[in-house]
Order: C-alpha cells, then sequence, then structure tokens
C-alpha cells in the first residue's frame, strides 16, 4: 500500500532531525523504518527529494512522505457497540470502555476499537496512521477508560495531531492511589523510555527516552479504618506518553488501584473489609478514567470541550469510599 502523507513544520519542531520529526508525527512506524524511507528516495523537504534522515527541519517547511507498507493486515469490521459523545463530518469523539484495545496488533485484530469503526464508517475515517490505525489519533491503555477523538478525514487528523504535538489539548484523567502524594498538589516532569527488564512496561529515565510531564491535584484523600488511605487524584496530560500516569506515580512512590502492571505487591491491611474487597475486584485493571478532552476543532476553529461518566467499577468503588469515610 501506498499512502502519501504531507505535514507543515511548526516553531516546537523547528531544528529537529528529519527522521525524528516523522517519527514523532507517524506513531505507528519506527524510527528505521522511516529513515529507510528517506534513503529510498520517499519524503520531499519543499518539493525537493531528500535521502539524508539528518536534515534539519525548519519553520514552514513542507514536508511529503510516501509509505510503501507491504505487511498490511486484513481487517475485518466488526458490529461492536460505541459509546458517542459527539459527531460531526469531520471528527468522532467516544467514551472507550474498559476492556477495549484501540487498535489491531500483537494478536488481537477482531475486538478493537478499529473493528469497531470500520464496522460504522467503512472507509470514512483518516488513513494518515495506515491501515491498522485508520481515524486513530492517539491511545489510552486497554484497561483505561474514557475519551479518544477520531479523525474522519486526513486534514482533520493532520490539525489535530498539531495540537497534540504542541501539547494545547487538554487531557484530564480520574485515578484513584494507594496512599498520599507528596506534594498534595504539583508536576512530575521527567523522561519515560521502555523497562529493559520488562519490554511491555515503561520506566523513568535520567538519561534518555521521551519528556513526558504531568500535573496532578490530590481532590480528596480517604483516611478509613483498616483500609489504607487511598486518594482520589486529577491528571491532566501536557504530553501522552505510554502508560504515562502510571509510570509518574510509580516514580512518586504509589500505583493505581487495580493496576496489576505497575500497582504495588504488598498491601498491608489491618482487617479485610469484604465490601471493599468486592469492589476492588470488581475494577478489573487500573482505576483510571479519561474524563475530560479540549481542543479546537479542525474546520471551525472554536474550542470545544467533552466530559464522561465514569465506568460502573470506578463508580462503585468511589461510592463506597465516600460512605465509609462519612
Amino acid at each position: 500500500m501506498n499512502n502519501t502523507i504531507k505535514f507543515l513544520v511548526n516553531e516546537n519542531n523547528s531544528g529537529q532531525r528529519l527522521d525524528v520529526f516523522l517519527t514523532e508525527n507517524i506513531s505507528h512506524l519506527t524510527r528505521s523504518f522511516l529513515k529507510k524511507l528517506i534513503e529510498k528516495e520517499q519524503v520531499k523537504l519543499n518539493k525537493k527529494i531528500l535521502t539524508s534522515p539528518s536534515t534539519k527541519v525548519k519553520v514552514k517547511d513542507q514536508i511529503s512522505i510516501n509509505i510503501i507498507e507491504n505487511d498490511e493486515q486484513n481487517i475485518k469490521p466488526k458490529r461492536i457497540e460505541l459509546d458517542i459523545v459527539y459527531e460531526d463530518n469531520e471528527i468522532l469523539v467516544i467514551n472507550k470502555p474498559k476492556g477495549m484495545v484501540v487498535h489491531p496488533g500483537a494478536g488481537n485484530y477482531e475486538n478493537t476499537l478499529v473493528n469497531a469503526l470500520l464496522f460504522k464508517y467503512k472507509k470514512k475515517l483518516s488513513n494518515v496512521n495506515g491501515p491498522l490505525r485508520p481515524g486513530i489519533v492517539h491511545r489510552i491503555d486497554k484497561e483505561t477508560s474514557g475519551l479518544l477523538v477520531i479523525a474522519k478525514n486526513n486534514l482533520a487528523h493532520s490539525n489535530l495531531g498539531c495540537q497534540f504535538s504542541n501539547h494545547s489539548i487538554e487531557r484530564k484523567y480520574l485515578c484513584l492511589a494507594w496512599g498520599v502524594i507528596r506534594p498534595l498538589n504539583g508536576k512530575i516532569s521527567t523522561l519515560i523510555s521502555r523497562d529493559k527488564k520488562n519490554r511491555q512496561l515503561m520506566t523513568v529515565s535520567e538519561i534518555n527516552g521521551k519528556k513526558a510531564i504531568t500535573n496532578y491535584k490530590t481532590i480528596k484523600v480517604f483516611n478509613i479504618k483498616d483500609i489504607p488511605k487511598i486518594s482520589l487524584l486529577e491528571c491532566e496530560l501536557e504530553t501522552g506518553r505510554t502508560h504515562q500516569i502510571r509510570v509518574h506515580l510509580k516514580y512518586k512512590g504509589t500505583s493505581l488501584l487495580g493496576d496489576k502492571q505497575y500497582g504495588k505487591k504488598n498491601i498491608k491491611f489491618k482487617k479485610i473489609n469484604n465490601d471493599f474487597f468486592v469492589g476492588l475486584n470488581k475494577l478489573s485493571g487500573q482505576a483510571l478514567h479519561a474524563k475530560t478532552l479540549g481542543f479546537v476543532h479542525p474546520k471551525t476553529k472554536k474550542w470545544i470541550n467533552f466530559n464522561s461518566e465514569l465506568p460502573d467499577g470506578f463508580k462503585k468503588i468511589l461510592n463506597l469510599l465516600e460512605n465509609l469515610s462519612s
């Protein structure tokens, strides 16, 4: 499959290497693959063919890349109900349920958000991110619920992609974490890279990785007899790295309720509270919900903002904590 994508370089990306710029803006392809495309004369800068991946880009440079993908999977449309929060001719905002994978991969090619989108919208989606990710501008983890914006065409996708690159998208998450994070409100700014011991996990690094910034505030601390302290947090992302909130909370010495990958292994309880344990078991994944999403509409240029309800498991354990603390 051949797929030509065009970009306009903004101030934030000025001075970057060409291969780095393309890697940050085409998330489904590796830097090494993009380097090969440059070397194969598939990239133009201001309408001139380039062959050097290290070429530095400047503000207002026009870049076009012809992506040649030979390993396209046959993704089948599947009837899966979608919780649509907003829709027009340019975009779609959905409330993704916990347990749903956003796009195909790692042996799951049938029950993802992409399968559902293909069933409902067929080819009326952007193809900027290739055949495995039609319409997909950004992702949230499988066991994280909440809001996602989908692009119906390439212009909308490119516009939204620039807003994500500029960190101007508003993304606020609610989560429940063990203990009390200190200070109660603050900013976590680190590099995040893949864990060398477990390639499925991410970790904070002092020397390499991508910059990650999470602003957090403590909404409430639940101090309940026989149960360790639990905090309700609001986390606002400036960047959107893989597992960012979960990695940053681990870095601060805590973890989310229900987080099997980054969670604390030895939570000590003075006494078993059956209601609480039932609620905790029903979480079936981390207590993390992408509640608020705001951005400039790619066509009208007006700011739009969306909010979503907490999923049942999260809401039930939050209500239980409220009742036990009253």
